[in-house]
């Protein structure tokens, strides 16, 4: 057999091997890394997914907490892993869209590090204000920030958060202007609010359902197309007047760059099963989320979208970690 033969059959072996050790994915526990500390949104989500991908896949799914530097040490640490299905990244916009451009560190960038593989879920944002607060609806609000330009204060849980990004976006779209107060994480944030230091702010509804059911805070819109089931008194920004406002802060899962398709497509297709499960659906929605996979070429436009909408803004606003 002459050389170029062997070279040949040489490569169609490789092939096959490569194939049949992709095909028998996973055969090790599975890290997945989580760019926050226990006990948020995100790490909520992973821990609900990872016994169920345990129980469709076979092996263990170990969820691992990587929080600083507005998620990207965990989305570092991800993107630099090898492509073999055996580390990824359970994500939000901030660390995974946004983080690289506020802190002005391009340690990765969503498109050209990560392999998208599906989202799980999605949570609304509510605008809401201390009750002595005399605006009880939304154009109310607005009148006020725009007869006394920055006097109402806006609490952010950080910057570039997708809470701060939705209340730039409305600036925009209205022409009102407030001062925006960063703290360093939701609670102090809430806090602050609840005891009348700050006007307002964006919040997800997971978190502010409670204060807004015992009066402690007004709900005034949602960010969501149509009315929040929890929230059915609350109006959706559109139906309080103002278009463009829909938003949510979304968890998704993502490989490093490389990882084989089909790899890719065993995650997606269980994680899209596991999403739909009647349980599973319930307890995102206890938590003011909706439970929803996704294909990795969907979650790919989705993330695309994503992007184009918000980087604009940001860079509009001038918005750094610093």
């Amino acid at each position: 057999m002459n050389r170029t033969a062997l070279r040949a059959c040489a490569t169609v072996a490789l092939t096959v091997l490569t194939s049949m050790a992709h095909a028998a994915w996973p055969e090790k526990p599975v890290k997945i890394v989580v760019p926050y500390p226990p006990g948020g949104n995100v790490d909520v989500a992973a821990r609900l997914i990872a016994p169920g991908l345990q129980a469709a896949l076979g092996q263990p799914f170990i969820v691992e907490n990587k929080p600083g530097a507005g998620g990207m040490i965990a989305g570092e640490q991800v993107a630099r892993s090898e492509p073999d299905g055996y580390t990824l990244f359970m994500a939000a916009n901030g660390p995974l869209l946004f983080s690289p451009l506020i802190f002005k560190r391009e340690a990765y960038k969503w498109d050209r590090d990560f392999a998208p593989i599906s989202s799980v879920s999605y949570t609304p944002l509510v605008l809401q204000v201390k009750p002595g607060l005399p605006a009880k609806t939304l154009a109310e609000l607005l009148d006020l920030a725009k007869k006394d330009p920055g006097k109402l204060n806006m609490a952010s849980p950080g910057a570039g958060t997708t809470n701060h990004l939705v209340s730039e976006l409305l600036q925009s779209l209205t022409g009102a202007r407030w001062t925006t107060a960063q703290y360093k994480g939701n609670a102090p944030a809430t806090t602050d609010l609840l005891g009348g230091q700050v006007d307002f702010n964006f919040d997800q509804i997971s978190v502010a359902l409670p204060y807004v059911k015992d009066g402690r805070l007004r709900a005034l819109a949602v960010t969501t197309a149509k009315r929040v089931p929890s929230m059915p008194d609350v109006p959706t920004f559109a139906e309080a007047g103002v278009q463009g406002m829909e938003a949510a802060t979304f968890t998704g899962l993502l490989a490093p760059k490389g990882t084989p398709p089909d790899v890719l497509n065993k995650l997606s297709a269980a994680l899209t099963k596991i999403l739909a499960q009647p349980t599973i659906i319930q307890r995102f929605d206890e938590l003011g989320a909706e439970a929803r996979g996704s294909s990795p070429e969907e979650f790919t436009r989705y993330l695309a979208a994503e992007d184009a909408r918000w980087t604009p803004i940001i860079k509009r606003a001038g918005i750094t970690a610093n």
